[in-house]
């Protein structure tokens, strides 16, 4: 991936349990749909609990979307030089393999599993995003991952576009 982060910030005014004030990266977008990682969505569930072999690792799982919820997904900060391992921006990395997330574990960076995944047809990302369901959000660093608690992530996300969220009305831009 090049360039910079994408985040997905839901309206408002969008409504549901998966996706009402939902924070999403972005990870893939082009003419056959898009697939992106609810990045405020803690699980009650912790690493430990749904691994074994994680002892101590204390830090909850998280809900990436209704898709898929046996896959996972490992964000962290730090290479560890294995296969799979995927670069998003400098201090983010991705990875859906399971000894990148050991390695991960190992080392005792900060890090994100991801189960599950957000994903779209193509052309319904466009089509969301026209009627207002979606904001769009461009950084250059991984800053609101790991240096915004994730209750906070919906309100900074928006803020960093200058945007009150009280203030989006419904229905998007229509031209």
């Amino acid at each position: 991936m090049s360039g910079p982060l994408t985040f997905l910030v839901a309206s408002p005014h969008l409504q549901g349990e998966v996706f009402a004030g939902a924070v999403i990266l972005l990870l893939e977008h082009d003419r056959k749909g898009a697939l992106g990682l609810v990045v405020n969505a803690p699980m009650r569930q912790t690493v430990q609990d749904l691994l074994e072999g994680a002892a101590g690792q204390s830090r909850p799982a998280w809900l990436g979307g209704p898709v898929d919820p046996a896959l996972g997904w490992c964000l962290y900060q730090q290479p560890v030089s294995l296969p799979g391992e995927v670069l998003l921006v400098p201090g983010l990395y991705m990875s859906s393999s399971m000894d990148v997330l050991t390695a991960v574990m190992a080392g005792g960076q900060e890090y994100m599993l991801v189960l599950g995944y957000s994903g779209w047809a193509a052309g319904q990302l466009e089509e969301e995003a026209r009627t207002g369901t979606w904001v769009w959000v461009e950084q250059d660093t991984p800053e609101l991952l790991w240096n915004v608690p994730h209750e906070q992530r919906w309100d900074d996300a928006l803020r960093r576009l200058g945007v009150t969220p009280g203030t989006i009305m419904p229905g998007g831009a229509q031209a």
